[in-house]
């Protein structure tokens, strides 16, 4: 099928990755900005955004059925309401307001998370298409829009608050383009009985290699402007570039790959991306200059890009039909545990012992994958 009509099929849920990807860059990037304007160190920093995990985790455990009352409303609503959140964590300097501010925004990104996995695993069974690599694509090159729109306006003197409004703004204007026409999620709906009612182990091992995979990624994304602008000594512009590289690499790595996933064993993607992205986080948390920093951001980047959207795809092909929609929503429940306790988890680390051996740990857990991989493919469907 052409690219431009893959492009149109998959422009709802590609609109959201891409929305989330904006506001999450641009977090990463102001981090040091917000971390001087609480008045906090690392340590107490991740505790702080500790709190958005479980805003959330809640609000993804409540998202198939604010699905299926929202109906194909639902993708569009989550998408804006998380747009609106990113705007409150700048707006404030109080440790006490903060938690609550990311808890909204986690919130928000958790039902957004949740729908669009579901919609993408829905248009690739129905329609015999490959999507999830796309979509994840489209969050990596947000993330890395954001990023750097974010260092420029850094570098101009633009407080956190002004920074967050801006780039929630044009995250407002992707969700208008998520509504559809036809955008209902089906299979969300728990069965009463029969086929669909268990989902078995097939979404609980996917959603512990998404867990993985967003743990390392994400917590790299988060932290790596701190490492290059206080551990190497970067300028702002310096350390936006650190999320950015990472994130435009997964975006190209996965542009470039659309083709080549469908066509290749997922389970020696799933063992050879996590190789690679491990030497990338040993290269990032030895490096000597932000330049070598950028190399391991890099290579990390090119073997994190295939993880999560195989994964994504894997749990969606060996559910049921009935229970597919469910069984990629526990997956991305699962899985974002790791997105959301990854950067305060790493922030704890840092502050106990230092930036580089919280990049020593996320290549550690990247390892964990080649034993996660083949206990999948022993699952029965």
């Amino acid at each position: 099928m052409p690219f431009l009509t893959t492009l149109t099929t998959a422009r709802a849920a590609l609109a959201a990755f891409a929305a989330m990807g904006i506001l999450w860059g641009t977090f990463a990037a102001v981090l040091p900005d917000l971390k001087l304007q609480l008045g906090v160190d690392e340590a107490q920093l991740g505790r702080l955004i500790l709190f958005t995990s479980l805003a959330a985790v809640v609000a993804m455990f409540l998202a198939p059925s604010f699905g299926v009352a929202a109906g194909r409303l639902a993708l569009p609503l989550a998408t804006m309401a998380m747009a609106l959140g990113f705007i409150l964590p700048g707006q404030t300097s109080s440790v006490w307001l903060f938690p609550l501010a990311m808890m909204i925004a986690g919130a928000a990104t958790g039902l957004t998370d949740v729908l669009m996995n579901a919609r993408v695993a829905a248009l690739e069974n129905a329609r015999a298409l490959h999507l999830m690599t796309l979509c994840h694509a489209g969050y990596s090159f947000g993330y890395a829009g954001g990023a750097i729109a974010t260092g420029l306006m850094r570098n101009a003197g633009w407080p956190p608050g002004w920074v967050m409004l801006t780039t929630a703004g044009c995250a407002a204007l992707l969700a208008l383009l998520t509504f559809e026409s036809d955008g209902r999620i089906d299979g969300l709906a728990r069965p009463k009985e029969g086929p669909g009612r268990s989902l078995g182990m097939v979404p609980v091992i996917g959603g512990g290699m998404v867990l993985i995979a967003f743990l390392t990624e994400n917590a790299a994304e988060n932290w790596s402007a701190l490492h290059i602008e206080k551990t190497l000594g970067g300028s702002p512009a310096e350390g936006a570039m650190g999320p950015a590289a990472l994130a435009l690499t997964m975006g190209f790595a996965r542009l470039a790959g659309q083709g080549i996933v469908a066509r290749t064993d997922p389970y020696f993607l799933l063992r050879a991306g996590a190789l690679v992205s491990a030497c990338g986080a040993l290269t990032a948390a030895f490096a000597l200059n932000p330049l070598m920093a950028y190399a391991g951001f890099i290579v990390m980047g090119i073997g994190s890009s295939v993880i999560a959207p195989t994964a994504f795809s894997l749990v969606g092909r060996r559910a049921a039909p009935e229970a597919r929609a469910r069984a990629v929503a526990r997956a991305t429940m699962l899985g974002y545990f790791g997105y959301f306790v990854g950067p305060p988890m790493l922030g704890l680390i840092a502050g106990s012992f230092g930036l580089r051996m919280a990049f020593v740990f996320a290549a550690l857990m990247l390892c964990s994958l080649l034993v996660l991989a083949p206990v999948m493919a022993r699952l029965r469907s």
